[in-house]
């Protein structure tokens, strides 16, 4: 028997288009959706970038990269994020993320991250301490905007789940 029924919400703004984005928005997102040349997905044909934004203004982004044997790939999101951190230790705080996808042919549609891409953002967003916004585009073509990562993992696996080291 079931002891309390709860229910949990996701809290996000949706947006009809880019020009509804500040400006450093509109960076961002646009970086995310020309990453997307970047990519290598001979195998999908699913082209995915992400943009990082960081407090000082720079752009960081990555590219989903496939490999024959399929999990031996990487998503966008996480060559962006791992990419950061190898090429800028130290780096400023990401202050904006964005992700976009388009198929071989066609214009861009939905991106949402895979469960091991939110996993790593929200590690990324709890080591910096602060929440990093995130856009994605929506399947009905509009412009979804979370106040931070963590919306999308409510019930995550933290470092806060594993017993004291020593």
């Amino acid at each position: 028997m079931a002891r309390n029924s709860r229910q949990q919400l996701i809290t996000f703004e949706e947006l009809d288009a880019a020009t509804d984005l500040t400006p450093a928005e509109q960076t961002t997102w646009q970086a995310a959706r020309d990453a997307t040349t970047h990519a290598y997905a001979p195998y999908s044909g699913f082209h995915v970038g992400a943009a990082l934004l960081l407090a000082d203004g720079t752009i960081f982004t990555g590219t989903n990269q496939e490999n024959a044997a399929y999990p031996s790939g990487l998503c966008a999101e996480r060559t962006a994020l791992f990419g950061l951190a190898a090429a800028q230790p130290g780096h400023a705080p990401i202050v904006g993320m964005a992700v976009a996808a388009r198929p071989n042919h066609g214009d861009f549609g939905p991106a949402m991250p895979c469960g091991a891409c939110r996993q790593v953002m929200l590690e990324y967003e709890t080591r910096q301490g602060q929440p990093i916004p995130l856009l994605l585009p929506s399947r009905d073509g509009t412009i979804l905007r979370f106040s931070a990562l963590s919306a999308l993992m409510p019930f995550c696996f933290s470092a806060d789940d594993l017993p004291p080291a020593g």
